[in-house]
């Protein structure tokens, strides 16, 4: 199995507000976007180079998610199932369908599979708090 790259770190937030302000004005982030949907808040922010941020208020668990992208999802999470992870069922982000998958230490990584590529922009500015 290839990872074609990590494109978002998911971090659980009890309070996205107030982080996505300490981040951007301590750290200078910038802020692509902070969305309220289905009882949550999630703000995605970048403050470097490299992947983007998200303060995921409904995330449980205190470690962060590395989400990275791979071809195709099924292919992906049949073959580390062969090898014996444990794979989550499909939910999904705005960019397309995610598995999360059991690691050792409790880790947390996630593939998911870019299907729905315009979603970036869409999302780009949008504040709703």
């Amino acid at each position: 199995m290839k990872l074609e790259s990590l494109d978002f770190i998911y971090m659980p937030s009890p309070d996205p507000a107030a982080e996505l302000d300490w981040f951007a004005t301590t750290l200078g982030a910038e802020i692509v976007f902070a969305i309220e949907a289905f009882g949550t808040r999630v703000a995605m922010l970048r403050a470097s180079a490299g992947p983007p941020f998200l303060l995921a208020g409904h995330l449980e668990g205190e470690r962060p998610i590395l989400v990275f992208r791979v071809e195709s999802l099924d292919a992906a999470a049949a073959e580390l199932e062969a090898a014996g992870a444990t794979v989550s069922a499909e939910f999904g982000i705005p960019h397309g369908p995610v598995r999360e998958v059991a690691a050792p230490g409790g880790h947390r990584l996630a593939l998911y599979e870019l299907t729905r590529p315009g979603a970036a922009e869409h999302l780009q500015g949008r504040r709703d708090w």
